[in-house]
């Protein structure tokens, strides 16, 4: 029986050099969610329960369908990173990259939708 050390067992074994950059997205994403949520909630508030015309005519104008198409963006590439992280810490084997490129198809497919319903508004 070897008796080995903690850092023993762990050399040689390497990096999968991608924590930093998750970490990273993850940090940038949120600082952004923490300035266009605020800023999304109070456009989107001040037109509910106003006539349709009126809120079409109000997302039509560059800076609220800019700040909508911005979260909508940053909203869903945080999500993908988060639920990929996830995944990868509790899900094994060929399950998770299924469920990791099911999930980033719908995270794009969900932020297209939203682009193309934005897009339609203002133009």
């Amino acid at each position: 029986m070897r008796y080995l050390t903690d850092r023993k067992r762990a050399e040689g074994l390497g990096s999968a050099n991608s924590g930093v950059h998750h970490f990273w997205a993850m940090k940038l994403t949120s600082v952004g969610l923490l300035v266009l949520i605020p800023v999304f909630i109070f456009m989107f508030g001040s037109m509910l329960g106003r006539p349709h015309a009126e809120v079409v005519a109000y997302f039509a104008r560059p800076f609220p369908a800019l700040v909508a198409a911005l979260t909508i963006i940053v909203g869903f590439k945080h999500f993908r990173d988060g639920v990929q992280v996830l995944l990868e810490d509790y899900v094994h084997g060929t399950a998770r990259t299924v469920w990791i490129i099911l999930l980033t198809c719908v995270s794009y497919g969900a932020m297209a939708a939203g682009l193309f319903a934005i897009a339609k508004i203002a133009l």
